[in-house]
């Protein structure tokens, strides 16, 4: 199983944060590069905990589709969501907010297993886990970008 854990440091209040992380609008913002889009589910506003949504992606040369539902929330401490249905063997993405006095401290923290056993190891080895960091560390520099900027209110308002 491979393992993720990055620490963005966000100057803005953690609610204006931790809704960020969860809005489907900021998520198609931030992975434009690959045309994702919400195809099923939740396909706008801000997901919710027992909700799904399915994304529809173009990764390593292939249109691939991925189902995510909320199974956490404490809001605006942290949410959790989990593939139900995709790629991967297993898919865990925590999401915590730590409020301290001069912003957020945002922590992701992603458990993930390829299929195809020995093969899909030396995957998560060779590209897929450094892949997956980069996503990321995209998605939260856009969201840092934003959340300390005025452009928050193009997405929550």
């Amino acid at each position: 199983m491979a393992h993720i854990h990055l620490t963005t440091f966000i100057k803005a209040p953690s609610k204006r944060v931790f809704d960020l992380s969860r809005s489907i609008s900021m998520h198609k913002k931030s992975m434009a590069h690959t045309n994702e889009t919400a195809i099923a589910g939740t396909t706008h506003g801000l997901i919710n905990k027992g909700e799904t949504v399915t994304w529809q992606a173009k990764h390593f040369f292939k249109i691939r589709q991925f189902t995510v539902a909320i199974t956490q929330m404490e809001t605006p401490l942290m949410f959790e969501d989990e593939m139900t249905r995709g790629d991967f063997k297993s898919f865990i993405h925590q999401h915590h907010f730590k409020q301290v006095d001069n912003g957020t401290i945002m922590i992701d923290i992603v458990d993930f297993e390829s299929p195809y056993g020995k093969l899909g190891k030396a995957a998560n080895t060779l590209f897929l886990k450094r892949y997956m960091e980069k996503l990321l560390g995209k998605r939260n520099q856009l969201m840092k970008e934003y959340a300390e900027s005025e452009k928050w209110k193009a997405i929550l308002n």
